[in-house]
């Protein structure tokens, strides 16, 4: 493990040991655009610095995963054209998960593109109710955005496909109900033809100090069988397999450090395998620890 890597997982243990929550207040790497590059053939980058949406790109349109706050449909969009595509081949919108920051501008990109909307079950009802519905709205962490419809509801497991490219939906519940982790397999260029990639792009894995884990006197979980979700997600995610790590926010992969790289290193910077387990691992012992914690009061 190497000296950089060592530096990022420590980082995220104290991200996670002080159990932050999700404030209202917008960052500012957020909403600073970051140029947009391509990660595989049809798999670019066209988020900003830290809120991460991705282009799959295919013969019969595109698909965009994630469409960020309410004010961030423009920053995506001149990321997409930048890239030389246009914005009304969008065909197809998915999410990561349910929060204002990932699905804030869900409304907007609908209206815009026209695309068929899809979302995970549970997340699904969220987004319709423009965040009203979400388990942690009572608690001031999670804020209102505008309401937005679902074509389809998705399930654990089920496959979206599109120009003969498929990507797999996986409910990583826990963050948020519906939770969804996306992989797919992809080429490098420069490297053989018949060689693929694994790409995870993690749904979101965090918790903060307003979720409850157990039930407790006047304190009942956030919602019934979270920890078991937290459980499962976990172990899902240490099977996967992995070549190509990406995420929800740019800074649980390494985002702009691996940017930095790209010049030397080419496309190649985006493998990492052993950065996917490294930040698994310091997920999973965070949630342990909570988990451990509220057990004992």
């Amino acid at each position: 493990m190497n000296f950089q890597l060592i530096r990022r997982v420590g980082l995220l243990c104290l991200i996670f040991f002080a159990v932050l929550r999700l404030d209202a207040e917008v960052k500012p790497a957020w909403t600073t655009p970051l140029a947009p590059f391509r990660i595989a053939d049809n798999l670019y980058y066209v988020g900003s610095q830290d809120l991460a949406a991705y282009l799959v790109t295919t013969p019969a349109g595109n698909i965009l995963i994630n469409a960020n706050l309410p004010s961030s449909p423009p920053l995506i969009r001149a990321s997409v054209e930048k890239l030389g595509f246009r914005w009304q081949d969008t065909k197809i919108l998915l999410n990561s998960q349910a929060h204002f920051d990932h699905a804030g501008g869900y409304a907007r990109v609908l209206r815009e593109t026209h695309a068929q909307s899809m979302a995970m079950e549970y997340d699904a009802g969220v987004i319709r109710s423009g965040g009203g519905t979400d388990f942690l709205l009572a608690s001031g962490s999670v804020p209102r955005y505008p309401a937005a419809r679902v074509d389809r509801v998705l399930h654990d497991g089920d496959t979206v496909t599109l120009g003969g490219v498929t990507l797999t939906a996986h409910r990583t519940a826990g963050h948020t109900r519906g939770c969804t982790t996306w992989t797919m397999q992809v080429h490098l260029p420069g490297e053989p033809a018949d060689r693929l990639r694994n790409v995870v792009i993690v749904g979101g894995y965090t918790l903060w100090s307003d979720f409850k884990l157990v039930d407790s006197p006047g304190h009942p979980a956030s919602y019934p069988g979270i920890a078991d979700d937290f459980r499962r997600t976990f172990a899902l995610y240490e099977s996967l397999p992995c070549d190509i790590f990406l995420g929800d926010h740019g800074e649980h992969f390494g985002l702009l450090a691996k940017v930095a790289r790209m010049p030397q290193e080419g496309d190649a910077v985006w493998i990492d395998p052993e950065g996917y387990r490294a930040t698994i691992a310091a997920g999973k012992a965070a949630f342990e620890k909570a988990l451990a914690e509220q057990q004992r009061r």
